[in-house]
């Protein structure tokens, strides 16, 4: 079953349900998926799609951050819930020793030494990673290797 049509049908499911707080965050990721697909005139693989649903959950966790230093919070609860909405249609997200396995092997796969070849080994793991990692938290690690 492809992604979309997963979403699809946990939409119906929470429609039937009369779960309105999960509904919206499943139209929230429809409407980003749709929108997309106008701006790009295609229609959305997995992967693509995976790429929307990541930019939601980061907007979401910034959010949250937010409302939380703002003392708002209920308005962070309602952006952590659909958080883990969002979050059930990514795949399983990599433990640090993998992430490390990762760039050990970017970083010999590109040859990459000093903080001047950062740009290569990330072409070589963003890929490999997407969805799977917070590439912030992989940015900053790579850093601190490439560093040292």
């Amino acid at each position: 079953m492809s992604l979309s049509a997963r979403i699809q049908d946990d939409m119906k499911a929470a429609m039937r349900a009369k779960d309105s707080a999960r509904l919206s965050a499943i139209r929230l990721l429809m409407a980003a998926i749709k929108q997309r697909e106008v701006d790009e005139r295609c229609t959305l693989d997995d992967a693509a799609i995976l790429t929307v649903v990541d930019k939601l959950v980061k907007q979401r966790r910034d959010a949250a951050e937010q409302y939380d230093r703002a003392a708002r919070a209920e308005l962070a609860a309602a952006e952590r819930f659909e958080i883990e909405v969002l979050s059930a249609y990514l795949p399983a997200q990599l433990g640090d020793a993998e992430i490390d396995a990762e760039i050990d092997a970017a970083l010999a796969a590109s040859g990459a030494e000093g903080l001047a070849a950062m740009g290569k080994a990330m072409a070589v793991l963003k890929p490999r990673l997407a969805g799977r990692a917070d590439m912030a938290e992989v940015s900053r690690r790579l850093r601190t290797r490439l560093s040292t």
